[in-house]
């Protein structure tokens, strides 16, 4: 166990002693009051049996090497382990800068750096609008009459409709460091988005992934994974992904 407030001093801690033990529990003024000490959360078991190798796994190749890692279950405030992993946790702290994220390079990015955006309230133009330009005519969306029997109240805005008004929310147009949309991993649609709901976007650096240089003439870069949460007017999240970008470095050596 480690009692600190310093999340470099977590981060040390845990990585040093993180081979030789099981389970590092991190307390902080943020979660001391609610922590159960160790033991609430129950690391990954494996269970094997007579003739399996591995504890039923196939051993072979990359598989084989990772049944010998260490591995370490760590608990504490989301604020904490985010700073032993560099993955942001849903409910760490938010760092606002006065500096749109678009606007800086890869180095210049810190794990858990948060724009809160403008908001835009949801119109039926604007479920009609993206029915027309994206096809998808889906009854929920465009027939009213249709509802009996569904979870909707009313006809509902596109999900798609809901992450695309994001993006216009959070992104910054001019050129600068950010160089494509790279995918979308883990989105989901979490709460329906009705005309005359407003919505706004928490837009939150997830994870750094680092690239190296193919060769001489490649541009330095790095992956970067943004955590998109879309919220209603109540606070609510209505939206929830995570968004790849490919980002500029600053040194291009």
């Amino acid at each position: 166990s480690i009692v600190t407030n310093d999340p470099q001093v977590a981060r040390d801690y845990t990585l040093g002693a993180a081979p030789y033990h099981g389970r590092v529990l991190i307390l902080n003024e943020a979660c001391a009051r609610e922590s159960t000490g160790h033991g609430s959360p129950m690391p990954l078991l494996s269970h094997g049996g007579p003739g399996r190798a591995g504890g039923g796994e196939e051993m072979g190749g990359k598989r084989g090497v990772l049944h010998y890692l260490q591995r370490t279950a760590i608990q504490g405030h989301p604020s904490m382990i985010t700073a032993v992993t560099k993955v942001y946790q849903y409910g760490a702290e938010q760092k606002e800068k006065p500096v749109h994220p678009f606007r800086k390079h890869f180095e210049e990015l810190e794990v858990g750096e948060t724009l809160i955006t403008a908001k835009h309230t949801v119109s039926e133009a604007d479920i009609v609008n993206f029915a027309n330009v994206s096809g998808d005519n889906f009854y929920a969306h465009m027939d009213a009459t249709s509802l009996d029997g569904t979870i909707f109240e009313r006809r509902v805005a596109h999900g798609y409709f809901v992450l695309s008004k994001a993006a216009g929310l959070f992104v910054d147009a001019k050129k600068g460091p950010v160089l494509l949309n790279y995918g979308i991993d883990e989105c989901r649609f979490t709460k329906p988005v009705y005309p005359g709901m407003t919505i706004g976007v928490r837009l939150i650096v997830k994870e750094k992934v680092d690239q190296e240089k193919r060769d001489e003439n490649d541009i330095a870069k790095g992956i970067v994974k943004w955590l998109v949460d879309v919220y209603d007017e109540t606070g609510e999240t209505v939206a929830l992904a995570t968004i790849l970008t490919m980002v500029r470095k600053l040194d291009q050596s």
